[in-house]
């Protein structure tokens, strides 16, 4: 299965590209969440931290310094190097 990504900053050739495989379960892994710096984004992950930690998952934060422009480099390779899966709040 081949999926169409599309960049909303205006790109003119989509990407094609074989999504990731999902785990099937999140125990043992490490699951970040990012805040894209949106209004009351943070509540939403505040809730998804308490919730994932419950359960016993370990959860580490991100935040980009603004959601009007891409991740920058340096988190997104950050992210890359420590957690296994990423939750994207987002908003509107």
């Amino acid at each position: 299965m081949t999926t169409t990504l599309l960049d909303p900053t205006g790109e003119l050739d989509p990407v094609e590209r074989q999504p990731l495989s999902k785990p099937a379960s999140l125990d043992g892994l490490t699951l970040g969440l990012l805040d894209i710096s949106k209004a009351r984004g943070n509540i939403f992950l505040d809730r998804l931290d308490t919730l994932f930690t419950e359960r016993g998952i370990t959860v580490k934060r991100y935040k980009k310094p603004t959601f009007t422009r891409p991740a920058p480099v340096a988190l997104i390779q950050q992210m890359a190097t420590e957690v296994d899966v990423v939750v994207e709040g987002l908003a509107d």
